[in-house]
């Protein structure tokens, strides 16, 4: 059975993904800040949760202590935040920056470097993490957005790193568009549903060979540029 950990599954495209690989039969770790009744209900239905802050070193600390000798053939970094209201030149500040750069560059790199272990000791060597096109530098026709735009293209920076580093040790790394979706980030207008987007990322991390290692992937499949 395949093993999965998604962090951010407490609502969203997390909760979506760890639902629907949890119907696919994967032995799925749902890491989450609060516990919604459906992430709850899935854990009823076998899946373990972990309550898990992605900036917090202890909660980390604690989440792979609890995973040691278990090998993990995926990890899915979900969890990212949109950060402050005010984010257009003249309204910044440092703490707004700091934080959405914590939440979306560091912490998912720190993860996988919690988790190399596991990871290692798994098949598949799969590391997905959620970017947006927003943190493209050749996309960026529009300006603004300081800090989602900053946090999202350091990311895609430091993902591009580890896929060097970590390709000949026989991992993928993916950096993931989830399309414009309907969620509290995304708003409503968005053109896909949770489900139809988490489906989407779902064929490309099961389809994923040593060949899309470095990629930056929109959900349908298509290269985006850096």
């Amino acid at each position: 059975m395949p093993s999965i950990l998604i962090t951010g599954a407490g609502r969203g495209i997390g909760l979506a993904l760890a639902q629907q690989y949890c119907e696919a039969g994967w032995q799925v770790i749902a890491c989450h800040r609060s516990r919604s009744p459906a992430l709850s209900a899935l854990g009823e239905r076998g899946v373990s949760l972990h309550s898990l802050d992605v900036v917090d070193d202890a909660q980390i600390g604690e989440l792979t202590a609890s995973l040691a000798g278990k090998p993990l053939d995926v990890l899915f970094n979900n969890a990212g935040v949109y950060g402050p209201d005010a984010d257009a030149f003249g309204e910044l500040d440092a703490a707004g920056l700091l934080a959405t750069l914590h939440v979306n560059t560091v912490a998912p790199l720190l993860l996988a470097q919690a988790l190399l272990p596991n990871l290692l000791a798994g098949s598949r060597k799969v590391i997905a993490t959620l970017s947006s096109r927003m943190g493209s530098i050749a996309d960026n026709g529009s300006g603004g957005h300081y800090p989602y735009r900053a946090s999202k293209a350091g990311l895609n920076a430091a993902l591009k790193s580890l896929a060097i580093d970590l390709g000949p040790r026989g991992f993928t790394v993916l950096v993931l568009h989830p399309g414009w979706v309907r969620t509290d980030m995304g708003g409503p207008h968005g053109q896909l549903s949770v489900d139809e987007s988490a489906a989407g990322l779902r064929r490309l991390v099961d389809r994923a060979s040593q060949r899309d290692n470095g990629k930056f992937l929109d959900v349908d499949g298509h290269e985006l540029p850096w």
